[in-house]
């Protein structure tokens, strides 16, 4: 018979030396000879001195290893590594949050949460008079813009001299060790080859023309008529060879006419179009260029829907110059498949199977990386087009519409619009990609088609965040990929994790000031272009020709060429190059020439190769633009007097 445990041990003892009665009841060791419960060890030192060392040691590390997890994953160390551990430089260099509050009263002012030691380093920004909801917009835009403190002491000619250095200085370091190769590592002086193309020079071709730089252009055309090759034994990737490689001959040859130019992109559309012979249609990830075998990436079976749905523009360009409609009719069976597919409420998984044809359903909806271009070309379709194409527009909006119902939200405390994800398509992530800033663009150039106010308004918001994502590290560069605080605590709007905190040096947000800027003449959408412009030159050039990526856009003490500072020893310069391309068309008293994107709207292809751009050699005088016809443009001008217009200026009439 078993007896009670109590009354066979010293309780007092036991409570003593911190053993409990509930402890003893519920032991489930057993003597079973004698029917006693054995009571457990009372000793911790005894039990750890009777494990052997090695146990000791793998204990000991495993509690090590726990607690550096905590620390690296949580986001709050981030956090407090940025505003609360931060050096003398650091609290220098916090820019202070914008918040931008939409009153019951649909007045839309400025609220500016800035401390009084960092006011002088801020660029203020306040719309007055705007009523979104009952068309104030439609019929005239009002600005006002407080002086800024921080003085641009250069002119708009220094400012575009020093546009141009940095590409000449890009481009130095380019053809010192890379040239003819896909890209230059300016750190180690030499070169990375990604498909053998030379992107650096076909994916510059485009800037140098409009730059004026007639001696690097012919060059670089040169190369291309004698050294370009596709008959190439390798695997490239779809879609980056389309945008990158297709799109930059097809720029080139609007802006220059020269017929190498449509002929290289002839014989490079033709051998990418068994990429879309799978069983669905679905463009495979890679295809051979000299064999046409395609197939999926080699990570997975699937295709990621920005790389499927953002080739349309460029295929259907081909389709135009050339009066062959196979081009066209391959890739836009892509869109219509698209479109047919269910989504949530216009939003689509990050994934789709090439052979099905269909979306992995627990892939994560996001407006950035593997997402962000489908949203985009929906709307430059439709615009490209000639606006007849009534489901690409309905899908757009009917996306928007679901971007603001499901992924937006405002961060505490300072109220920043940002543009979140639904993990597996169901849980809310307040994460936010730097790809993220082309949306800010896109919105704009929606509303100047006809779309509602309220994407507008979301552009406003959104364009105040990205350049905040900048304005608020050491460096004033922002990082690949940020978080938001959604808590009531804490004093930090956004949050950088130490594995997203590199910036690849890429051109979406100056592209959206860009848009902000020429639609509204906002001198402030130019002034933060300018600062970021400048950032990047003292961050990430580097002294014997060229500019690299950043390690870390918390740390702005290292110097260049140091490890610490570098996420790899490679250069993306031709992003580089579209950054500085879309801060120097920001620039005064600049004149806007033919549009030379293939997206330009024309609904007739036989007049595409009258349709395409008229270059007058001006030097720097012309604007790249994206969707956007010099008559259109023209026509604005004439309407809101930009040339001879005093600040403030109304946002221009869109189009009906």
């Amino acid at each position: 018979m078993t007896n009670n445990y109590n009354k066979l041990y010293n309780n007092e003892r036991d409570v003593e030396q911190g053993f409990l009665q509930e402890d003893r009841k519920n032991d489930s060791f057993y003597l079973i000879d004698t029917g006693y419960s054995r009571p457990p060890s009372r000793s911790i030192k005894r039990l750890w001195n009777q494990l052997s060392r090695l146990q000791r040691f793998m204990i000991i590390m495993l509690i090590i290893f726990l607690i550096l997890c905590v620390i690296v994953l949580l986001p709050w160390t981030d956090s407090s590594f940025i505003y609360d551990g931060r050096t003398e430089i650091q609290k220098n260099a916090q820019i202070d949050n914008i918040l931008i509050d939409y009153s019951v009263k649909d007045k839309l002012q400025l609220v500016s949460t800035t401390s009084k030691a960092q006011e002088k380093d801020l660029v203020k920004l306040k719309m007055e008079k705007v009523d979104f909801e009952n068309g104030l917009v439609e019929q005239g835009f009002v600005e006002k813009i407080d002086k800024p403190v921080l003085e641009q002491t250069s002119s708009a000619q220094d400012k575009q001299n020093a546009i141009v250095a940095a590409f000449q200085h890009a481009w130095k370091g380019y053809k010192s060790y890379a040239w003819g190769h896909d890209h230059v590592k300016p750190i180690a002086k030499t070169f990375q080859n990604w498909f053998g193309l030379g992107l650096t020079i076909v994916d510059s071709l485009d800037t140098m023309y409009i730059m004026g730089l007639k001696e690097e252009f012919h060059e670089a055309k040169k190369w291309v008529k004698e050294k370009l090759n596709f008959n190439l034994n390798r695997d490239v990737n779809f879609f980056e060879t389309t945008i990158r490689v297709l799109g930059g001959l097809l720029s080139a040859f609007h802006l220059s006419k020269d017929s190498i130019f449509l002929d290289k992109a002839v014989d490079l559309a033709n051998r990418l179009m068994p990429g879309f012979k799978s069983s669905s249609g679905m463009p495979y990830s890679d295809v051979n260029l000299q064999t046409g075998h395609a197939h999926p990436p080699a990570w997975g079976q699937d295709s990621t829907v920005s790389e499927i749905s953002t080739v349309q523009l460029e295929f259907r360009d081909v389709s135009r110059l050339t009066g062959d409609p196979k081009y066209e009719t391959a890739a836009f069976k892509v869109s219509e498949h698209l479109h047919q597919l269910p989504k949530k409420e216009g939003l689509v998984p990050m994934f789709i199977n090439a052979e099905t044809g269909q979306f992995r359903s627990t892939s994560t909806i996001t407006i950035g990386a593997r997402a962000d271009s489908y949203y985009e070309y929906l709307l430059k379709q439709w615009v490209q087009t000639g606006r007849t194409i009534d489901w690409l527009k309905e899908d757009y909006m009917q996306a928007v519409d679901g971007i603001l119902k499901h992924l937006v939200k405002e961060s505490s405390p300072g109220k920043l619009t940002f543009v979140g994800e639904l993990l597996s398509g169901r849980s809310f992530s307040p994460k936010m990609d730097h790809l993220v800033c082309y949306l800010p663009g896109t919105l704009a150039l929606g509303y100047h088609y006809g779309m509602p106010s309220s994407h507008l308004k979301l552009a406003f918001d959104l364009m105040d965040t990205c350049y905040n994502m900048y304005a608020q590290t050491a460096t004033k560069l922002s990082p690949e990929i940020v978080y938001f605080n959604l808590q009531p605590h804490g004093s930090s709007d956004i949050i950088i994790k130490s594995n997203d905190a590199h910036n690849l040096l890429r051109p979406e947000t100056v592209e959206s000031l860009w848009y902000l800027y020429h639609f509204t003449r906002n001198d402030t959408y130019r002034d933060w272009g300018w600062q970021i412009f400048q950032a990047f030159e003292k961050y990430a050039k580097v002294e014997d020709g060229g500019y690299t990526s950043i390690g870390d856009v918390r740390n702005p003490i290292s110097s260049l060429g140091s490890s610490r500072i570098l996420l790899k020893n490679r250069m993306k310069w031709l992003i580089v190059a579209a950054c500085v391309l879309a801060v120097a068309s920001a620039l005064p008293n600049h004149e806007t020439g033919q549009q030379s994107s293939p997206a330009q709207e024309n609904t007739n292809p036989q007049e595409a190769s009258s349709r395409a751009a008229r270059f007058d050699e001006r030097k720097f005088s012309s604007n790249k633009q994206n969707a956007l016809t010099s008559n259109d443009l023209d026509t604005n001008k004439q309407k809101v007097g930009i040339k001879d217009r005093p600040h403030p200026p109304r946002f221009p009439e869109r189009e009906k």
